[in-house]
């Protein structure tokens, strides 16, 4: 499994930013597996955004729940974020990435997942 995500250019605070992640090598339908949207800012660990399951239901950090957005386009085999006014400390690498078996682990802990993107730098800045 293979996921490859996009970068937004440049993105100014109060602005909308919109990301994807393109996984190949199996259908992100795929029953069990859960697919995550991670960031790290500079010198900070890494955050759990938020995740989409196989089945299309979708979970939220309570801190980011109402900025953040979590989509997905079956047919395209690609999950998407958006996440509302952007501020300089979303500044971060954004990372997707993926595990099999989500109900049987802590979704929310980074080290959880299997699968991840490279990753794609986010500035927010004037």
């Amino acid at each position: 499994v293979l996921l490859h995500e996009s970068w937004p250019g440049l993105v100014k605070p109060s602005q909308t930013l919109s990301l994807s992640c393109t996984v190949s090598g199996g259908p992100i339908t795929t029953y069990s597996y859960y697919w995550a949207w991670i960031r790290q800012p500079p010198v900070k660990e890494l955050e759990w955004m938020g995740a989409i399951a196989y089945s299309g239901s979708t979970y939220y950090s309570p801190s980011l729940k109402s900025r953040t957005t979590i989509s997905r386009d079956s047919a395209k085999n690609t999950m998407y974020l958006e996440m509302n006014s952007q501020k300089p400390e979303d500044t971060a690498v954004y990372y997707c990435a993926g595990v099999y078996g989500g109900y049987t682990i802590p979704l929310t802990d980074p080290s959880s997942y299997y699968y991840w993107g490279k990753g794609t730098q986010v500035t927010v800045t004037s």
